[in-house]
């Protein structure tokens, strides 16, 4: 009897299949998002494109878990995000998501290190184990020294990259990103971005980008275009860089 040769397969880090969204609005069915199929391979850097209004953040939205589908599929690391109870969707978005988004989303009552080490709380850890990680998060970002400080002592780079530490804090495998830089002047983005990129080359961490900015695209391996609900195109940057 022959025996079967052995294949690896490697499992998508987010794998969408026929996804549409539906509002209502008034009279008239708005469709947000339309068919759209979108797979992520580990370790890729993805940026998603597109007008204001084209669905990108609706997408951005069901793949994270927040906003469930009128109809198709999500797996994240080869699991379903839907069609399972909510304990265990908050479950599998809790371990395998980290979230960055453009208005940092700190609590403005909690030191740094403190807004770092929710994650880590709301997953279980205990006190001192959190402070210890969240403290080495901050180094990571190199705001070791801004610790004890609020959201409102730091600058807007600061306040992003506490978010940052806040995102990696508990190691995610997946990172979403809603305009990360979208409220930093050029020079801080690009440090951002740096840090971003850092994690995703000597870490293999995977990133999905939604953004206005085709300078910050142009940074991820590869572009997801999307216009009226659909994607349009997908464009893989460095090849697009050795034509």
């Amino acid at each position: 009897m022959n025996a079967i040769p052995f294949r690896s397969v490697m499992v998508p880090a987010l794998q969408a299949s026929g996804l549409w969204k539906l509002y209502q609005a008034g009279d008239a069915t708005v469709e947000a998002v339309r068919g759209v199929e979108l797979t992520v391979p580990p370790g890729d850097m993805v940026a998603v494109m597109g007008p204001s209004g084209c669905g990108k953040t609706t997408l951005l939205n069901i793949l994270s878990g927040i906003d469930e589908p009128t109809a198709g599929t999500v797996f994240v690391n080869g699991e379903p995000l839907y069609g399972i109870s909510d304990n265990a969707r908050t479950d599998l978005r809790g371990k395998a998501f980290g979230f960055i988004f453009q208005d940092f989303n700190l609590l403005p009552v909690l030191s740094a290190v403190e807004n770092v080490e929710l994650p880590l709380l709301l997953l279980g850890s205990s006190a001192s184990q959190a402070r210890h990680e969240a403290l080495e998060a901050l180094q990571r970002v190199g705001l070791s020294d801004r610790a004890d400080h609020r959201p409102s002592e730091l600058s807007g780079g600061q306040q992003q990259r506490v978010a940052v530490a806040r995102a990696i804090v508990h190691r995610p495998s997946i990172i979403l990103c809603d305009e990360p830089t979208g409220n930093l002047d050029t020079g801080t983005s690009g440090q951002v971005m740096d840090l971003l990129r850092t994690m995703n080359e000597a870490e293999g961490t995977t990133f999905l980008i939604v953004t206005h900015d085709e300078t910050i695209a142009n940074q991820c391996r590869r572009t997801v275009v999307m216009n009226d609900g659909l994607v349009v195109s997908s464009l893989d940057n460095k090849a697009a860089e050795e034509e």
